[in-house]
């Protein structure tokens, strides 16, 4: 995943609707990658990555069990 720091989007949103495609494409069908990956992945600060992920479970996306990870809301990667 790529973020465009010059983009008029803030980066959270970008990794937001890149994250989001990735779902409704099925490309991620049940695990969303952890926190520390996404990090990792775009260079974001930690913060950054969860208020992405928070976009999208306030969406119903995902949803986060504490301790293992975020997952695609059921029926969606079915």
């Amino acid at each position: 995943m790529t973020i465009d720091p010059d983009a008029s989007e803030h980066p959270y949103v970008q990794l937001a609707d890149q994250l989001r495609a990735r779902i409704v494409s099925g490309e991620i069908t049940s695990l969303l990658p952890s926190i520390m990956q996404l990090t990792e992945q775009t260079g974001l600060a930690v913060g950054t990555v969860r208020r992405a992920v928070k976009i999208l479970v306030d969406e119903g996306l995902v949803h986060t069990v504490p301790g293992r990870g975020t997952f695609v809301t059921r029926g969606l990667a079915e």
